[in-house]
């Protein structure tokens, strides 16, 4: 059977495209920092009928752990076909940008992009013998009047150019490899204190429509799919 891992699946999106491919003939491996958090989810997921067969620990904000978590995933999980980069660092969203701290902007590149360039790249070896995916789900990168966290979209932007680069070499060196970006919208989850105004969705609908995509059987190698665009919130 296919086998995924998704990063930040104890909650929200992560957790709903755990929950919907899990239903759908994935094998899912919950990728999360804590233990007790990770197993109060795969207990709710196989309640629901989804597929779990485990939990993967993974600390996006230390690179040495990302090597011994990669390290355990090539040895337990051999036959691993997809990654899913969900795991985030939001930052401080409340503020403006010349009011972050060093910290947070240091924080969500590590998390959002140090990290989890790290962690995609040590997985590569293992997903190109599988003929594997890579999905990262990010945000448009361009200034929005209506959403602008400095620190998380510039750890984004520097994710999407991950993304691109990465599938132009698939292509170009013939890799049996792709690479692909979902941006979800706005969703309703802790990231956004369950933001519910104009243009959101809930986590289930976002993690139906990640599961359509990653089996409508097409090859999305170097896009960027975006499932509903950020609509004006009227409060800026």
């Amino acid at each position: 059977m296919k086998k995924v891992l998704i990063t930040g699946a104890n909650k929200g999106i992560g957790y709903e495209t755990a929950r919907h491919l899990g239903k759908a003939g994935w094998q899912v491996i919950v990728g999360a920092r804590n233990e007790e958090r990770a197993l109060k989810a795969i207990e709710s997921l196989k309640a629901d009928g989804a597929n779990v067969i485990g939990w993967q620990y993974v600390n996006l904000s230390d690179n040495k752990e990302i090597e011994t978590s990669a390290k355990e995933i090539g040895e337990k999980y051999p036959d691993l076909t997809l990654l899913i980069n969900n795991a985030v660092c939001p930052g401080d969203m409340s503020v403006q940008s010349y009011e972050q701290t060093i910290e947070d902007v240091a924080n969500s590149m590590q998390v959002n992009y140090i990290g989890t360039f790290y962690l995609t790249k040590l997985l590569i070896p293992l997903l190109e013998k599988n003929n594997g995916r890579i999905v990262n789900i990010t945000v448009p990168t361009e200034v929005s009047p209506y959403w602008h966290p400095m620190a998380y979209v510039a750890s984004k932007a520097a994710q999407n150019t991950m993304t691109s680069i990465m599938a132009w070499e698939f292509d170009h060196y013939k890799k049996p490899l792709e690479i692909f970006d979902i941006h979800p919208g706005a969703t309703s989850t802790d990231l956004n204190n369950h933001y519910s105004g104009p243009g959101s969705h809930q986590p289930d609908v976002i993690g139906d429509k990640i599961e359509q995509i990653v089996d409508d059987g097409k090859r999305h190698n170097g896009e960027f799919i975006e499932l509903y665009p950020i609509v004006d919130e009227g409060n800026y």
